[in-house]
Formats: structure tokens, sequence, C-alpha cells
């Protein structure tokens, strides 16, 4: 098919005007919503053959979020369309300012296969939301997610209205060739950078959620057990193929031994003494990234874990100390169930080895201590993050997603989403009733003061 045609299909529907209705675009995600449910058992089964994921797994983390997600927008989206008044400047007057939101036209949704339901269909959520168009192109490395997914679109859409595209990395540099009015990326740093680059040729606005290394540290005044909890959770969710989860540990010298003690106990207590034979234990996605994840158990001393089944692509959650910060375990994005352990000694140490890397897309910090928590906060720049969790702070449509810097631009996740599929277009309602004279050349010299007065 070719992709010219199919975009060009999608822009003569955007131009119809049928999805600037509010009621519309209601009706179209509660299509979505119904679908979701209705496809609830294969999407299980398909995230089971793709990551091993469990149902419980598999349904909080990808199908749950997302229908939460359509809830929320059905719930708030006559709020967001809502034309908003601004105050209008002296120079302006007799004036009236307004910001209305527009949808950009036709958006481009690149999805990876880490949570190949959730990361694409929740960015769908926002576009739909806005009044645009879309085509999504998912990840080739989970299959069976990806076919799912494009089923449930053709079930529910036009495909001028919403599309899916399958295929390989070939496919989707064809589609950034294209024009269209928004790309909307989720994936590593090194495909962000060749993301952009293609958008920029075309000067396409982009969202790009990319990742990193995400810090966690623990200081003295930690609640040792909740946090070995908390953050063994947080890391092995998903077999640690999340772009969020702790990629490292950095931890308070005093208290080493204890967490590290406890976290040993709790990857016990979840996935049983042997996770890499645990059917309910997530795989890793592929060959590849199996054996690249393997040569990590060489980078430090090795507290717990470093085995892994070939037969099935799991890997023990493995804890690593006295890591060589020169090795590549500190020097790449993990994206698996291996956590290094760094120590440090006193407080601010811990602020100067974050701040001498590159900006994280998550940061968790457990203490008890509010001065240190506020001074992370004021001294760090990272996405976004916890104070005494991991993750949780992405599942709420409250608060916008979304990194800084290395780690990604824009944010999305509830109204966020919205606003990021949304022109922010300004206008200024002027009358004939009334016009300011110094506006108009020619200007005598009393213009100048009179300026001087008003725009200070």
């Amino acid at each position: 098919m070719e992709y010219k045609e199919m975009l060009m299909r999608q822009k003569q529907f955007f131009n119809s005007g049928i999805t600037r209705s509010v009621k519309w675009r209601k009706s179209k995600l509660k299509v979505l919503y119904k679908a979701i449910k209705n496809y609830q058992t294969e999407l299980l089964a398909a995230l089971k053959n793709d990551l091993n994921k469990s149902p419980v797994e598999a349904f909080s983390t990808e199908i749950g979020i997302i229908l939460e997600e359509i809830s929320f927008a059905l719930k708030h989206l006559s709020k967001w369309v809502k034309t908003e008044k601004v105050p209008s400047a002296l120079l302006v007057f007799p004036s009236r300012s307004k910001v209305y939101h527009e949808p950009y036209g036709t958006v481009l949704i690149l999805s990876p296969w880490n949570y190949p339901v959730q990361l694409a269909l929740m960015p769908l959520v926002g576009a739909i939301a806005a009044g645009n168009c879309a085509v999504i192109k998912p990840s080739e490395d989970s299959p069976a997610s990806s076919k799912i997914v494009a089923e449930i679109i053709k079930s529910c859409f036009e495909p001028e209205f919403v599309d899916v595209v399958l295929g390989d990395k070939t496919v989707s540099e064809s589609l950034l060739k294209e024009k269209f009015d928004y790309i909307f990326f989720t994936g590593s740093p090194a495909i962000g950078k060749i993301v952009m680059k293609a958008a920029a040729e075309n000067l396409i606005p982009v969202t790009l959620e990319l990742g990193g290394k995400s810090p966690c540290i623990v200081d003295e005044t930690a609640d040792i057990q909740v946090s070995a909890k908390r953050i063994a959770w947080g890391k092995f969710i998903n077999a640690g193929q999340t772009c969020v989860a702790p990629d490292y540990l950095l931890v308070q010298k005093s208290i080493k031994e204890k967490l590290l003690s406890a976290i040993e106990k709790e990857i016990c207590a979840f996935y049983t003494d042997t996770p890499e034979n645990n059917p309910e234990y997530p795989r890793i996605i592929n060959k590849r990234h199996f054996l690249r994840l393997c040569k990590y158990f060489k980078d430090g001393k090795v507290i717990c874990g470093a085995r892994a089944n070939s037969q099935t692509l799991q890997i023990a959650p493995t804890l690593l100390d006295d890591v060589n910060l020169e090795a590549s375990v500190m020097k790449e994005e993990i994206f698996g169930p291996v956590l290094p352990v760094v120590t440090f000694d006193k407080f601010h140490d811990a602020i100067q080895f974050v701040n001498d890397r590159p900006r994280p897309l998550a940061l968790y910090f457990f203490s008890s201590d509010k001065n240190r928590q506020h001074e992370i906060i004021e001294k760090l720049s990272f996405g976004g993050g916890c104070i005494n969790d991991t993750i949780l702070h992405l599942v709420t449509p409250y608060m916008p997603f979304g990194g800084i810097g290395n780690s990604g631009m824009g944010s999305y996740h509830g109204k966020n989403s919205f606003e990021t599929f949304s022109h922010r277009k300004s206008i200024l309602h002027k009358s004939f009733f009334a016009d300011l004279w110094f506006r108009y050349p020619p200007y005598s010299g009393s213009v100048l003061k009179l300026l001087m007065k008003i725009m200070k």
C-alpha cells in the first residue's frame, strides 16, 4: 500500500471536519473502550506469547490502564475543549482574547515492544480526544500483541480515521518520510534521534518518550523493608523491560548490606528461588536482548541471580555490587532484570553523582528526611518520579508523564495527552468601535513617551 495514498485519505477525512465534533470524538472513544473489553482474552494471550506476562501484570500494566485513560478522557473532554478566555493587554484595548484548542490533523504513533498494547493505544486516546486522525506503527518485536492491536483498530474505525501499519523498521523509515502533522514516538534515545531528524526534514512537531539510566537513591533514614519491596517490584516488573524502571541503585554505604539482603529476600518472595524457571515471570523479548543482558553479569560482583534460561529467555533478577563505573552496565540503559549497586558516603555525593550524568526519565528517592526530599526535587533535573516508591507516578492521569533532555521531550497522560495532540490557537477579537490613534504613522514625538509609559 502506498503510504502517500493512506495519508492523503486521512487528510481528506480530517478536512471534512467530522473529527472536530466533541460528540463524535466521545463516540469513538466509547467504541475503542468496548473493543478493548471484548478483546481482553486475546490481548492477555498475546502478551503471554510475546513477553510471558501473567494475567494480573498484563491487565494492570497494559489493559486496565488504557481503560482508565479512556474513562478519564470521556469524563473531562467537554471541559478540556472549552475556549479559554484570557486577559487582553492594555496596548490592544478594546479587545477580547481567547485561546482555542485545535487538532493537528494526522498524527503518526510509533510504539515499542515492551508494553506493546499500552504504548500503542494510550497515545491514541489523546489523539482521538483532541480530534486528530492517526496511523499506528506497532513494534515488529512483539508480533502477537501488534496483530491484536491491529485487529482492534480495524474493528473500531474506518482506516481514513485510524489505521495500523505492521512491518519491520523499513516500514517505520518509510512512514517517517511522509508529511504527517505530528509524530509521537516511544523508544530508545538512539532511535529518538533518528525520528527527530526525519521530522525536522518536514518541520513536523514531535513528542519523544525515551528512557535513560533512572537512579534509585536510598539514604540511611529509609525504611529498609518497605523500600526493598517497592524497589524489587519496580525494577523487576516486566523483567525490568520498563523505561522508568530503576536502572541503578545508589545507596548510602551504612545501610547497603541490609538493603541488598532485604531486596534479595523480596525477589525470592515474588518470583521463587528459581525465577528463570517460573512460568509467571516475564521473559526477555528476544534472543538478541537476552544475550546482551547476560553480558552484564561480568560487570560486578553477583549478589544474587545471574542465572538464565536460554530456552525460555528468562533471566533471574540480578543484583550486582562493586560495579565498575566505566563498565557497560553503568554506561548503557539496561532495560532488563539486572540492578547494579553504587554506594555513597554523604548525601551531597549522591546529588553530584546524578548531576554528572544525563538527565534521566525517572528518579526514585527513599528517605524519611523531608529536607533531603526537598533537596532532591530542587537540585536534580529528571522527567518525573516518586518519593519512597517506584513507577507509580505514571499511573495517575492527573500528572504529566514525560522526559527531559536526553530522556525525551513532551508529555502525556490525562489532560496532558489532549494538550499534546492539540494546537493552542490564539485569537484577538477587536471591534470597529474604537481605534487607538497612536498605533498609526506618522508618529509624533509624544507617541514614544506614551508607549514607554504603557509598555513597561
